[in-house]
């Protein structure tokens, strides 16, 4: 009978005050840890070759040993399964030569890392050095995993897992030829990535590897690699090593990938790398406008997640005119106008934003001009007055098409209503009122637009605008706001309204009379001069301190005239 050598003895007393602390769902695995400790040289027989094909039947005092692991499962559990017993323990075992015993170390940590949701020491990190560089390929798929379970738990500090070394062995084990170490180490690239401080130490040393798994014929492993490379483009400096090492070809042709979280993570990298316009010329010298057309297929996914992660890649591309008429050719405008009536907001505001770009050029406002792009802006006004990123977008876009020669169709779409809802909603964010009230502004300048606003203005509407027009917080609102009351005054409904508002009037008009800027001057001149037209107003501001301070502001001019021309005769001579 073979017996224990003192090495298996200590081995085994440090396995049983480790197992006092395990679960008992690991009670099941009890006889491999037996049968990889009964497989070391000192239990073995000396028996003929054909023999050591059959594992060794386990002696009476080893079954003896089993039992009383078994009890300590069931009894033991209770205790913390970090402590510092278990802690010298899986040390032990981590750092055995013997791939068995690194195994049950391995195991461990796996079995916890699916079970617990406490914090893992740092000192258990010390463990993972070894487990991760064994040379046993079930100890790297343990091992790698567990590691995975704790960093997308929380469990592990990020920033520590690489100041603690584990980087290199991490990195080292993406070149390993087992799928799913390859599958697991990319996961642990993506989440340690996460972190700003993590992306520069995982550098260039991580890139080559990573391009090569994104070809990997394993989807688990290719959807990581990708997903780790999209974590990576967050940084400016990785992006010009990913550039220089040929990742712009491999992440454009990735967008065709069948599964859709490839496709995801491809085009949010090439999102972030699109950020940076230098590398514009690079990502569309591939394939002949490749990148494009594939991006604006990808408008049409079901996935939306992807939809709207291709429109933002397309805004970042769309910088400059001869793209922007490149995209718009593509017949983009249908797949825009599906993304516009999407019922997810990430697909809405991705899609609106893109829109917003293309509306800023004079070149693409008459393309844009389209009956059904107006219907859908209108439409998104009405329905999401308390979205300040699509109330903005969409009211700067209005703006930019309301420059175009011909409105019309703006005037005939949901638009204005849109807008001077937007403006009564007591939710509208003050980012957002400020698109509005330009928005407006602008139309207001139209005569037919004028006229079409007459039609809506009512005594709610014209209480609205004076009391913007009569706030200083924000002065940009404020002049639109005026802006849209001088513009509407010519007509004797907008006086009549305004009657009922004489004091609010005369105040913002003082306001304007005494602004820094000269154009606030200019609009309170104007439309105080429009005001004493009409014998009411006239009346009522009389004797006022305004019509003081309006003969101020003239003598002023006339002063400021004639030092004018002092100074003009003066370089004249």
């Amino acid at each position: 009978m073979a017996q224990l050598c003192e090495k298996c003895v200590k081995l085994l007393q440090d396995f049983v005050s480790l197992v006092k602390r395990m679960s008992s769902s690991l009670i099941q695995n009890i006889k491999e840890y037996l049968i990889l400790i009964s497989e070391c040289s000192c239990l073995k027989q000396k028996t003929s070759e054909a023999r050591q094909l059959y594992k060794p039947v386990l002696q009476p005092h080893e079954k003896e040993m089993a039992r009383e692991f078994l009890q300590h499962i069931e009894t033991g559990f209770e205790m913390s399964p970090f402590g510092k017993d278990s802690l010298e323990a899986l040390r032990t075992l981590a750092f055995s030569e013997n791939p068995g015993l690194q195994q049950s170390a391995a195991l461990y940590y796996l079995h916890m890392s699916q079970h617990w949701s406490t914090h893992l020491p740092a000192e258990h990190l010390e463990s993972y050095y070894a487990l991760l560089q064994s040379s046993d390929m079930e100890v790297q798929q343990m091992s790698s995993l567990s590691l995975v379970n704790f960093l997308l738990e929380g469990n592990i500090n990020k920033e520590q897992v690489v100041q603690m070394g584990l980087l290199e062995p991490i990195l080292e084990l993406l070149e390993s030829g087992d799928s799913t170490v390859q599958c697991n180490s990319c996961a642990c690239i993506m989440t340690l990535a996460v972190s700003e401080s993590n992306r520069e130490a995982i550098g260039s040393a991580g890139v080559i590897p990573l391009l090569a798994l994104a070809n990997s014929y394993d989807p688990r492993v290719q959807q990581n690699a990708v997903g780790a490379i999209l974590n990576l483009t967050r940084s400016e400096r990785i992006q010009q090593v990913l550039c220089r090492e040929g990742a712009l070809p491999v992440l454009i042709l990735m967008l065709e990938s069948p599964d859709s979280e490839v496709q995801y993570y491809s085009c949010a990298a090439l999102s972030n790398v699109a950020a940076n316009s230098q590398h514009h010329e690079a990502m569309l010298r591939v394939g002949d406008q490749f990148l494009l057309r594939t991006l604006i297929s990808l408008l049409s996914s079901s996935v939306d997640k992807v939809s709207s992660q291709a429109c933002v890649c397309l805004r970042n591309l769309a910088t400059s005119v001869n793209i922007q008429a490149d995209i718009i050719a593509m017949d983009l405008l249908p797949k825009l106008l599906s993304l516009l009536a999407s019922s997810n907001s990430d697909v809405q505001q991705a899609s609106i934003a893109l829109l917003w770009i293309l509306s800023q050029h004079p070149a693409n406002q008459d393309a844009l001009i389209h009956g059904k792009v107006l219907q859908n802006l209108g439409m998104l006004l009405l329905t999401h007055q308390t979205d300040p990123g699509i109330v903005g977008h969409t009211a700067c876009i209005i703006k930019n098409l309301s420059l175009c020669k011909n409105i019309q169709g703006i005037i005939e779409s949901p638009c204005v209503e849109g807008l001077l809802q937007a403006i009564l909603s007591t939710e509208i964010q003050e980012e957002s009122l400020h698109y509005v009230t330009c928005s407006l502004g602008e139309l207001a300048k139209h005569e037919g637009a004028t006229l079409h606003l007459l039609e809506w203005m009512n005594e709610p509407l014209i209480k609205c605008l004076v009391r913007l027009a009569g706030q200083r917080e924000h002065t940009e609102p404020s002049f639109q706001a005026a802006s849209i009351v001088r513009h509407m005054i010519c007509h004797d409904k907008v006086m009549s309204l305004l009657k009922c508002h004489m004091e609010e009037v005369q105040r913002y008009l003082m306001n304007f009379l005494n602004h820094q800027e000269i154009r606030f001057q200019q609009l309170g001149i104007s439309t105080l001069g429009k005001l004493l037209e009409d014998p009411e107003f006239s009346s009522a501001f009389s004797q006022s301190q305004l019509m003081e301070h309006l003969e101020q502001v003239r003598q002023q001019t006339e002063e400021t005239q004639e030092l004018l021309k002092m100074a003009t005769s003066q370089k004249g001579s």
